[in-house]
């Protein structure tokens, strides 16, 4: 690789930070360690091609172009963190990866996790789709900027920005409660 293609590539993997968080390369690692996937498997439940997958991961490019498949994405993260704290099993996760890879991007989880018995939206649905418009409209570096920013002037916006936008959902579910009126 000559030096324009490593600097191309370290820009990449600079924006993916910005975008996403963290560089795709690792992040599409963890998924793979986390939920027992090769990178063809990976490729499959995203909706991506084993190659734009691979370009992905190497940094040879540095956006993932559909809105549906950074969902996915989200969906798996959320999908590992919970398999790692043991709320899921790896059986169960197999079946959720299969709905993950069936939807169309937008929520993924079962209706029992979606909605209560009276069919209305649960506080953690509701977060998820806070978290999932924030989190397309800008990446996670972003978000914490803006938020600081706004620190000053507007504290509660800024506190709102930083845990929906770049936080954890748990956190995020926690703010929920905790602001309701």
């Amino acid at each position: 690789m000559d030096a324009a293609q490593q600097e191309a590539t370290a820009r990449a993997r600079e924006l993916q930070r910005s975008w996403y968080g963290e560089p795709l390369g690792a992040l599409f690692r963890r998924l793979i360690d986390d939920l027992g996937l090769n990178q063809a498997r990976l490729a499959s439940v995203l909706g991506l091609s084993a190659p734009m997958l691979s370009q992905l991961m190497s940094g040879q490019r540095a956006k993932i172009g559909n809105p549906a498949v950074v969902q996915r994405v989200q969906a798996l993260q959320e999908l590992s963190r919970q398999v790692a704290d043991g709320t899921v099993s790896a059986a169960e996760a197999a079946d959720r990866m299969e709905e993950v890879k069936k939807s169309s991007g937008g929520s993924v989880l079962n209706s029992t996790q979606t909605t209560a018995s009276s069919g209305a939206p649960t506080v953690r649905r509701v977060v998820r789709e806070i978290q999932s418009l924030l989190r397309s409209v800008a990446g996670a570096g972003d978000i914490i900027e803006a938020a600081q920013s706004l620190a000053p002037t507007h504290p509660e916006l800024a506190e709102f920005l930083r845990v929906y936008g770049a936080g954890r959902t748990a956190e995020a579910v926690a703010h929920y409660e905790a602001h309701q009126s």
